[in-house]
């Protein structure tokens, strides 16, 4: 191809160049595919005017890993209530060209996305609306707060009953600053289960997924908050999850008789909806499957005791995400 050389200064044979580069976001070593230009007469290689895609996919690759909105994900749900750039961040109190800068592929600000997100439920959306009232034209903002409602009287249904009671708290330490995730949960005890696997195990597998994937991207998978009980480290309320996940057709149980002993056995009774999860939570599922590939109930509840996050807290008490640090895979 022709094209303009920097090094020669002038028109010659151009030929692409394609190869994977490391580029460093926020600390981490974000993998991508390069697409540079060669000229053919002097061998010099430089960036051709798409080079700005070389951190555009570096940011997605990070917001990919960390679960964190896309740029297009924010402008849709803006676009969907007829809400302005400014609009949007006068009532979450953003500077002026701060949305304008994650739509168009800005990397946002770890507190901008947990802001972001919280938005994004209608009843967060529709208190603001009516907090901060100065900053939207009344028949606007009248018109978005009764379509929220009817949104949100049209949308309680088996899962928001689930979340009303089981979910009804903030994104936070004890959540790994996730919001609680029905959908994520449903498909995580489906993924986990696969085979069949023991009740003690199951539970244990679901904990070391949550905070293994918060030791490496500072974010849980589920939103689900663990307790500390006798057999180790466990979601709170997992009794209730397991027998309402078995009425909605989404997991199996029968039991099992290992010896002298006996236990309750899952099974899914769906297939996973693998959509849900980003790469790098799929990624961590699978490696926590691996892990304890081989071992059997008595065996990872024994693992789970050691482990700081159980030695740190006393029976009953819900165990915070900052022991992940510590966590021993």
């Amino acid at each position: 191809m022709k094209g303009f050389c920097p090094n020669c200064e002038k028109d010659a044979n151009l030929r692409a160049v394609r190869r994977k580069e490391i580029v460093e976001v926020r600390g981490e070593r974000i993998p991508i595919v390069a697409e540079f230009l060669a000229c053919r007469e002097c061998g010099e290689e430089f960036q051709n005017t798409r080079g700005a895609d070389h951190l555009e996919a570096a940011y997605r690759e990070y917001r990919q890993r960390h679960s964190m909105l896309q740029p297009e994900e924010i402008k849709d749900w803006r676009n969907r209530y007829g809400l302005t750039q400014r609009e949007v961040a006068d009532l979450l109190g953003l500077g002026g060209a701060t949305l304008s800068r994650y739509e168009n592929g800005a990397l946002q600000d770890t507190s901008h996305e947990k802001m972001l997100r919280l938005a994004m439920d209608p009843r967060n959306l529709a208190k603001l609306l009516e907090t901060k009232s100065d900053f939207i034209p009344a028949d606007k903002r009248e018109r978005l707060i009764g379509e929220l409602a009817t949104l949100e009287r049209e949308s309680f249904s088996f899962e928001k009953a689930f979340e009303t009671f089981l979910g009804n708290y903030q994104a936070g330490e004890l959540s790994g600053y996730q919001r609680w995730n029905l959908t994520k949960i449903m498909n995580a005890f489906i993924v986990l289960a696969s085979g069949g696997v023991l009740k003690t195990k199951l539970l244990k597998l679901l904990f070391y997924a949550d905070f293994k994937h918060f030791k490496e991207h500072t974010v849980s998978i589920t939103g689900l908050r663990y307790v500390h009980l006798p057999y180790g480290p466990v979601p709170d309320k997992h009794d209730y999850y397991l027998a309402s996940l078995q009425r909605q057709g989404v997991l199996k149980v029968a039991e099992k008789v290992i010896g002298e002993y006996s236990g309750e056995e899952f099974t899914p009774a769906a297939e996973p909806d693998l959509s849900v999860f980003s790469e790098g939570e799929l990624k961590t599922l699978k490696l926590v499957v691996e892990k304890f590939k081989g071992f059997s109930s008595a065996r990872i509840s024994k693992y789970s005791h050691a482990e700081t996050a159980y030695k740190g807290t006393s029976p009953n008490e819900l165990i915070s995400y900052q022991y992940a640090e510590q966590l021993s895979i």
